[in-house]
């Protein structure tokens, strides 16, 4: 059962029915740096752009795990940004008119649903896929973030969007203490991260991504990733978990993007009872 569509005008068109779901293969984790399970492959985004992590994001967050949501932020904003400005453009002409709020509430809705799509048809076994599941759900989250901040004017490939997605995913607290580990992160990305005497152990490596990527994605990651390992309780936790993530993540970043900014300057970050995740 999927929430109703929020209240928006007569004339706000929802779109083309999507194609149906036919899953791209995923590589085993050795060949691109992405986790996988045999059969696990998350379904589409809902705006057809860059489904889930890119490869080269994949090695960086094995490399470096402890600074995974970091690595994560950079190329999302990097990556994502731009692209978001055409999204825009296009629910712009489907929808002619259609007031920011509208617009936001739309994405929302589009987005809350993907996340519970993905969780519920995921439900792998194994570290892997639940690995692989919380970091495209954090990617996801991510592309939202970026589409609802360029709906309200913000530039979305800003290297300020990178900082406010780690405040508003409850990774750091603060923009300056955010603004320092993405800065720790970028020095991180040499080669030194990447040489083969530097990873831990495949297992030890993943746990540690994953607890990671859960806490930048909103879940509840101990209990994540143990019920990821038991057949059936994943797709449950999933549906839910990253439905109502999603959407306490989208209210928060409408209640920063909506506020007025002044002509030239940033505005402060400052979230409606934002408070660190613990992973």
């Amino acid at each position: 059962m999927t929430d109703a569509p929020p209240p928006s005008p007569d004339h706000l068109d929802q779109g083309p029915p999507q194609a149906p779901y036919a899953a791209p293969f995923i590589p085993p984790i050795d060949t691109d740096g992405a986790p996988s399970e045999p059969g696990h492959t998350p379904p589409p985004s809902p705006d057809g752009v860059d489904d889930g992590p890119p490869p080269g994001l994949w090695q960086k967050m094995r490399a470096d795990p402890e600074y995974a949501p970091e690595h994560l932020a950079i190329e999302a904003v990097t990556r994502i940004g731009p692209k978001m400005v055409i999204e825009l453009q296009k629910l712009r002409a489907m929808n002619p008119g259609a007031p920011p709020d509208a617009l936001a509430s739309m994405v929302v809705y589009r987005y809350t649903n993907h996340a519970r799509l993905s969780g519920a048809v995921s439900g792998a076994v194994g570290l892997a896929g639940a690995v692989l599941d919380v970091g495209v759900l954090a990617w996801t989250q991510a592309k939202m973030v970026l589409l609802i901040a360029v709906i309200y004017g913000r530039d979305p490939a800003d290297p300020e969007r990178a900082i406010e997605l780690l405040v508003l995913q409850g990774v750091h607290k603060y923009t300056d203490t955010a603004r320092a580990a993405l800065q720790v992160a970028r020095g991180r990305q040499g080669i030194e991260t990447l040489l083969p005497d530097k990873r831990r152990p495949l297992n030890q490596m993943l746990m540690s991504l994953g607890l990671k990527l859960a806490q930048m994605a909103g879940i509840k990651a101990a209990k994540r990733i143990f019920a990821k390992l038991v057949p059936g309780a994943a797709i449950i936790l999933g549906s839910f978990a990253n439905a109502g993530a999603t959407k306490a993540l989208a209210k928060k970043a409408m209640a920063l993007y909506s506020r007025p900014q002044l002509p030239a300057q940033r505005p402060p970050l400052q979230l409606p009872s934002a408070e660190p995740r613990k992973p």
